[in-house]
């Protein structure tokens, strides 16, 4: 096994050789930077100036949402117990069938599912509804509903 010593001047040889080519590549890195500086300096003018547009534009166009959390106290009352205001439908004087046909317009039946329920024909239906409209003053299913409501004879 050869030492150490017998490699010194292959190791100190290569060692110049590195040193040398370093030095080589630097004057030419050197040379290239001196003769297109103008460019160099262009292109990183260039480049900075394209990174801060980049940037500002993302702040500019960066939408600005701001959480607010309010806090309100709601006061929940429970539901009214419903109370037939016998006054107000005596007041419209609706019959019995009448007034069952109300109710199944308030639960959103058509006419012909309210006719099957009180084995009545549907022209005998549009007749109650009809009358229920005028005794009501009202010009529509959901205007009757509304009073009905509001007068407190249907829930």
């Amino acid at each position: 096994m050869k030492k150490l010593k017998d490699f010194r001047h292959i190791i100190l040889y290569g060692l110049i050789l590195a040193v040398l080519v370093f030095a080589l590549k630097w004057l030419q890195w050197k040379f290239v930077l001196v003769d297109n500086a103008i460019d160099i300096y262009i292109g990183a003018i260039a480049l900075f100036f394209t990174i801060l547009g980049i940037w500002v534009a993302s702040h500019i166009m960066k939408p600005k949402v701001e959480t607010l959390i309010v806090e309100k106290e709601i006061i929940v009352q429970p539901p009214e117990v419903f109370t037939l205001n016998t006054a107000e439908l005596q007041k419209l004087n609706l019959n019995n069938r009448e007034y069952e046909v109300l109710q199944l317009l308030a639960k959103g039946h058509s006419n012909a599912d309210i006719a099957a329920n009180l084995f009545l024909s549907v022209s005998t239906i549009k007749t109650h509804v009809s009358n229920l409209y005028f005794k009501m003053d009202v010009k529509s299913r959901t205007q009757a509903i509304t009073k009905a409501k509001q007068l407190k004879i249907i829930e």
